[in-house]
């Protein structure tokens, strides 16, 4: 039995010093996996183009010799090298052309000093062209000749893989046992040829004897589990950081090896490749007698293997590991940071403050400098980015907790006030686990960028931070619960599914997404993370009466009047929503107070007549003319405050009776975090019925054009049409 390991993505283009493409050394994982016992390396990346799409093409001298030195590096480790190349997708099966080229291929492989081959025939068309159909019975058919001539070709070597198109049992037509393609490859593939086989599915949640009896009878010979348990290849917001689980000890006396196809991320295989190694340690003779009764290890359990493994990354986590310096000058090179003072989307002249923007969020502390990531904090981790099939702990809480206050708003809303105060202290409570551990999230993020290993930083970051900016939302959007009157929600039913993982995109991000009223819409969650990371700690709440309007900020069509208020900017730009529509108005805040807000609207038709009565008799009592030279400014001020409201017709108001205004300060530092505070904005109104929701923009603010375009704002009106210059841009929820 032979323990494997496959990385089959994101892997060697150009390799340069046996550096992977996320700045790591290839030294480091042959050290890795020669200390777990692993003791194979299968090379299969997508991007070496040479692998899959330009398989007729040699290697070049420079490619010969950076391949040269890996097989040697991995050699030198006690590990064997694996070889793989993918020519399926248009090989010409009858072709002596094709054949001979890659014949030519492999051969140059060979005499750089490799000595195990695997030719991989998955995700592939089984039709055949005319060609091929006239030469070969079937494509098994032609698979097998084709693949029984290249290994003898290379002198049989005794390693030699062969993954079959229908390589698990949901590929099988009609099943496993009844294919004939796979009955064809059993009985006509040489038999020292290993086959490659998945499981019961494409990424299977259990492997066991019985699952394996069927396929290995149809083979004529154990099969090659290649196991995609922790791959994460097919949905860029997964990462799996959980123990090697599912699969039972027994079967390995059943199988010619294990293949393991890791997470692309190397940083986030330490805990799966640990205890991949228990697992194939379980049940062998302990060399030096430290096990258990009868000289052998205790039978393998996932969670303490998982905390085994727990124990050894901390370590590795807190200890200072830097990237490639030349991959950070790169970087440094394409894009520059965020310079304090630039405006950023959505910022404009208005804004709030909680007190000031010296004070620092309750119970929270500046995130800087390399600190160190608490153990408490790693489990988080794990268990927000667990397995595939199986949420961990702390992504079961989220989740479950998350539903359950969704489902049982109506408990603590306006509609509400009859119910047993039993049932709202528990909503309360519930809630208030829910905000704990979404302000935990935060933290570990806060933990992550900050941090003293970079190279775990590059490589963990933009799940970490996806999490982050969807926890942000959900934790304002249950805020709002406790605050308004909603609608009973029904959830999205998940349980006893069984599908591919990759059914539902997104993990426990995308299912938290999927809980939020607007978690269709993926345009709002779905973003690449900022180049630069910052630890800086953002928190999104719903507006509290205590938050006051900056009072230094004035007007810029009035400054130089000596005669202005200083409420005047609060006033005209935030005050009609805070004052008729409170209830619509979120607060963005770091460590130093307000950095930020989104007011809504609901139904501007209302608001519109609701500031007619009450808000601008309001505003003309309390900036009356109180002599010539103020009367001709005061006219200007109310008449500026009644255009403010804007005039909207009926067809544009039909399909986008919401409105929102988007305020940020210009020294935000993540500017994703505007998009995030939006999106808790639009969560609200779509929760409280609202169809579409718009906004009005300069024509000349490009800035604020392209980042509510991105969010999936279009533009339906234009000033030519209108009194007033703005573009009005809706999108539809």
């Amino acid at each position: 039995f032979c323990l494997w390991l496959m990385q089959a993505t994101g892997v060697e283009e150009n390799v340069q010093e046996l550096i992977l493409t996320n700045g790591i050394s290839k030294e480091a994982s042959f050290t890795k996996m020669q200390l777990w016992g692993l003791n194979t390396y299968l090379y299969g990346p997508k991007d070496d183009l040479k692998h899959r799409l330009l398989w007729r093409e040699v290697y070049s001298p420079e490619e010969e010799a950076q391949l040269r030195t890996l097989i040697a590096e991995a050699q030198s480790r006690g590990l064997r090298f694996v070889y793989a190349l993918s020519p399926g997708q248009d090989i010409v099966f009858s072709s002596s052309c094709d054949l001979t080229l890659l014949k030519r291929k492999l051969k140059q492989v060979s005499d750089l000093g490799c000595q195990a081959f695997a030719i991989l025939f998955d995700d592939i068309d089984h039709s055949m062209c005319q060609a091929d159909s006239e030469a070969f019975t079937s494509f098994a058919h032609a698979q097998v000749t084709v693949t029984n001539e290249i290994y003898r070709f290379l002198g049989e070597p005794d390693v030699f893989l062969f993954c079959p198109t229908e390589y698990c049992g949901s590929l099988c037509s009609p099943s496993a046992s009844k294919s004939p393609y796979l009955q064809t490859v059993g009985e006509d593939l040489l038999p020292d040829i290993t086959v490659i086989w998945t499981g019961s599915k494409v990424i299977s949640r259990k492997l066991s004897l019985d699952s394996l009896a069927e396929v290995e009878s149809v083979l004529q010979r154990p099969p090659l589990i290649w196991d995609n348990l922790h791959a994460n290849d097919y949905d860029s917001r997964r990462l799996f950081l959980g123990p090697f689980k599912g699969r039972d000890p027994q079967i390995r006396s059943h199988l010619r090896g294990l293949l393991l196809n890791p997470n692309c991320e190397f940083e986030a295989n330490y805990i799966p490749l640990h205890t991949l190694g228990d697992w194939h340690r379980t049940g062998k003779e302990d060399v030096n007698g430290e096990g258990t009764e009868g000289g052998t290890v205790c039978e393998y359990c996932p969670e303490r293997a998982l905390t085994a493994a727990l124990t050894d990354w901390m370590e590795e986590l807190n200890q200072p590991l830097q990237r490639e310096a030349r991959e950070g000058e790169k970087m440094r090179s394409h894009q520059q940071p965020h310079q304090p003072g630039q405006p950023l989307p959505g910022s404009r002249s208005g804004a709030l403050t909680g007190g000031g923007r010296t004070q620092k969020l309750p119970g929270r502390g500046v995130c800087g400098g390399k600190g160190m990531l608490s153990e408490a904090q790693v489990r988080l981790l794990v268990g927000l980015h667990y397995l595939p099939h199986e949420h961990g702990p702390s992504a079961q809480k989220l989740l479950q907790d998350l539903t359950w206050l969704k489902t049982n708003c109506h408990l603590v809303g306006a509609n509400g006030k009859k119910t047993q105060p039993q049932k709202v202290d528990e909503w309360r409570g519930r809630a208030s686990r829910f905000l704990s551990l979404c302000e935990d999230i935060a933290q570990l993020h806060c933990s992550v960028v900050g941090g003293a290993n970079r190279a775990v930083l590059y490589d963990l970051y933009p799940y970490v931070w996806d999490l982050r900016n969807t926890a942000l939302v959900a934790k304002a959007f249950i805020c709002w619960l406790g605050k308004d009157t909603c609608r009973v929600f029904t959830s999205l039913d998940l349980s006893g599914v069984d599908s591919e993982p990759w059914a539902f995109k997104g993990g426990v991000s995308g299912e938290v997404q999927m809980l939020l009223p607007i978690g269709s819409s993926s345009e709002l969650f779905t973003h690449p993370p900022p180049l630069f990371p910052t630890s800086r700690l953002y928190n999104i709440r719903p507006y509290h009466s205590k938050d006051k309007v900056d009072e230094t900020m004035t007007i810029p069509s009035l400054q130089g009047e000596s005669t202005a208020h200083p409420d005047v900017i609060g006033d005209r730009c935030l005050g009609p929503c805070l004052a008729l529509s409170p209830e619509y108005s979120f607060i963005l805040e770091d460590e130093l107070g307000v950095c930020g807000c989104v007011l809504g609207i609901s139904d501007v038709r209302s608001f519109a007549k609701r500031c007619q009565a009450s808000w601008i008799p309001a505003m003309r009592d309390k900036y009356p003319p109180k002599g010539t030279n103020t009367h001709t400014y005061t006219q200007d001020l109310i008449r500026l405050m009644e255009e403010d409201q804007g005039e909207y017709p009926d067809s544009l108001l039909y399909h986008f009776p919401s409105q929102l205004r988007l305020d940020a300060l210009p020294e935000l530092v993540d500017v994703s975090v505007s998009r995030t505070l939006l999106t808790a904005l639009l969560t609200a109104l779509k929760a409280n019925g609202s169809q579409g929701v718009f906004c009005e923009v300069q024509p000349t603010d490009h800035q604020r054009l392209e980042f509510l375009t991105k969010l999936g704002f279009l533009e339906i009106l234009r000033g030519e049409a209108r009194s007033r210059e703005g573009v009005v841009l809706g999108r539809l929820l």
